[in-house]
This record gives C-alpha cells, structure tokens and sequence, in this order.
C-alpha cells in the first residue's frame, strides 16, 4: 500500500497509578457481556447448529454487575461498553444503564447490538443515560442478510438504525468484511451510513471463537478494502489521532469519515486497554485469551471490594498478551477453536465473551 494509507497508532495518555500490564498497556476500557444468548446465528461468529448455553443461575445480577463496574473503575477503567450475546434480549437493560450512568468514573458508557430490538428500544436506551451506540450490519441486501444471519429481520436492523441515528450522533455502524461474500458492498455500506449521519467501520474477518469457517483466503485485508474505495472515490486521507481505539479512521474527498478494524491483518496489539467480562463473571484480558478468572466465584465468595481489586491487579500487571500478533506470526493459520473443543467450553465462543 502507498504512503498515504500508513496509519500510526499511538496510546492515549493515561493518569499516574494507572494499572498496567507487562507492556505498559493501561486498564481502561472493559467489555461487558450482559447475555451469551443472540438472536442472528451469524456465519462468523455462531456458524454452528447447536450451542451449550451459560446456565441461568450463573448469569451475574445487576447488582453483581455493579459491584464489579466499582471495582474495576477503581482500578482506572473509564470506558464501558455493554456487549453480548444481543445485549438487548437481557431484560430491563435500560435500568442497568442507568445505574451504570450516575457513575461519574465512567467517561464513556457504550453499547453493541444487532439491531433487531432496537427500533422500540432505542429511545429507552438513550434516557437511561446510554451515550454511544454500534449497530452491526454486514449487508444491506435481504437475501445475502438471510445466508449471513439465518434470519429474515434485516427491515427491523435498518428501523432500528432509523430510531437510532437522531438520539445517538455519531452512530456507528459495523461490518465483518468476508470476501465472495459481502466485500462488494463496501461502498453501498458507506452511502447508507452517510444518508444517517453515522460512521461505518469494516472490520476484517477474525479468526476468534466459533468463526469454525475462517480462512485467510476469506479474509478482505485494509490495504485491498482502501484500494477499492480509492477506486470510486478518489483520494482517501488517513486521519491521525492518538486513541487506544480498535479503528483506523479515513476521509473521503467530501469528509465522509469511516474506519477500519485490521486486527487479521495489522494488529494494535501494542495499544490495546481492552478486557472482557462475560455475562457468568469470567475475566478475559485478551480475546485470543484460552481462560478467564472466575470474578463470580469470588464475588459470591464474599470477597470484599479490595479483594477483588487485588486479584484484578495481579492478573492485569501480569498480562503479556499479544494475541492477535501472535496468530498474524503463525506459518499454517487455520480456524483457532476445534468444534469439540467450543462444545465443551462455551466461554470460548464470542457470543459468550463479547466482541
């Protein structure tokens, strides 16, 4: 790829004290998965047909959920986005992002969906306090919507973005890229966004959790998507900001801003503040990550405040994680999880851990 399309990430900077782990990357940013259950059984991420669910008793209450917000805000966490799962099949969620909202450690308070419930929720949502919203949406065609998803409710993901878009500015909108099967609507995506204020982001095709039908030959890498959109738009400027963010964003000649995920392709591992917290209470500090520490086991324990904090803190400035580095370096790169493996181990499927 030409000069232009080079894009430096650096990390945001961070407060004295803050935790950090063995490269010097801060705790800021948790991912909160409030269900495993989902609505789409979408190809990359539940291609399967059977699943083994979490078990309804594990499943953390809100008031579980705060506690363990409290603590890791008090280790220096900011940014919280709610995840799943569908996040929105969790019921009474706007009351959990209220109470989430009066916590003034919490900078940014976020949240991904499918879209589906969206249309008759999204007024709630923002009510409740909720201040940034993604929408994912691969396609915008119903057919290739059904193949994708397995479901026919693409009109209720676009109602939902309608809802949406005028309570949430800057809504995001985000694409798993596949090639032969969506790689061609990279501009119609962009268009659509645009007619609604909000910011596309294409992601490239990760080989995480249950995506058991990945292969590099599937996946569409940064460079190819910016040489195709360059194509049909002409010169494209990549925008350069200091964020520990996932995206690289980038300007069309008009000031349409959208972004990329590369992290197949070119990971930001090195900038990466990021830990999931799964809906039964299971800390990854990485996505790639084979295990979790069991924070439910401990909360319900009795574990104080403190005790918690300090079992955070020593996994945390232990972590030398670099996961997605690690499988870009593989020679023969093949889907990460066997089958059987997901079977019996649901914490490893990303609709269990959260995106």
């Amino acid at each position: 790829m030409s000069q232009p399309f080079r894009h430096s990430r650096s990390q945001e900077p961070y407060n004295e004290g803050v935790l950090l782990d063995q490269h010097q990357r801060p705790l800021r940013d948790l991912r909160l998965s409030v269900t495993d259950r989902c609505n789409l059984r979408c190809s990359y991420c539940m291609p399967e047909e059977e699943y083994v669910w979490l078990p309804r008793e594990d499943i953390l209450k809100f008031e579980e959920i705060e506690r363990l917000v409290d603590v890791f805000l008090s280790l220096g966490v900011d940014k919280v986005r709610l995840t799943g799962g569908e996040p929105l099949l969790r019921r009474d969620l706007p009351a959990l992002l209220e109470r989430l909202a009066t916590r003034s450690g919490i900078r940014d308070l976020a949240m991904t969906t499918n879209g589906v419930l969206l249309a008759p929720q999204a007024q709630s949502l923002a009510d409740a306090g909720l201040h940034r919203l993604t929408v994912s949406l691969d396609t915008l065609q119903p057919d290739r919507f059904h193949q994708l998803t397995r479901s026919h409710d693409l009109p209720r993901v676009l109602d939902g973005i309608a809802a949406a878009a005028p309570l949430f500015p800057g809504l995001k909108i985000d694409t798993v890229v596949i090639r032969d099967t969506n790689d061609d609507e990279l501009v119609d995506l962009i268009e659509f966004g645009r007619g609604y204020g909000a910011e596309v982001r294409f992601i490239e095709y990760m080989d995480v959790g249950g995506a058991t039908h990945w292969s590099m030959e599937r996946v569409v890498a940064r460079a190819e998507m910016l040489d195709r959109l360059t194509r049909h738009y002409g010169p494209i400027t990549p925008i350069q900001e200091t964020s520990s963010a996932p995206a690289d964003r980038y300007q069309l000649p008009d000031g349409t801003v959208f972004g990329i995920i590369s992290s197949t392709t070119a990971p930001f591992c090195q900038a990466c503040d990021r830990s999931r917290l799964t809906a039964d209470g299971m800390w990854f500090v990485c996505l790639y990550a084979p295990v979790g520490l069991d924070l439910r086991g401990a909360l319900r324990r009795g574990s104080t405040p403190e005790a918690l904090a300090s079992l955070i803190s020593s996994v945390w400035e232990a972590r030398r994680d670099r996961g997605a580095e690690t499988r870009l370096a593989e020679r023969d790169r093949t889907p990460l999880i066997p089958i059987e493996r997901l079977r019996r181990d649901p914490h490893l499927e990303m609709h269990t851990r959260g995106g």
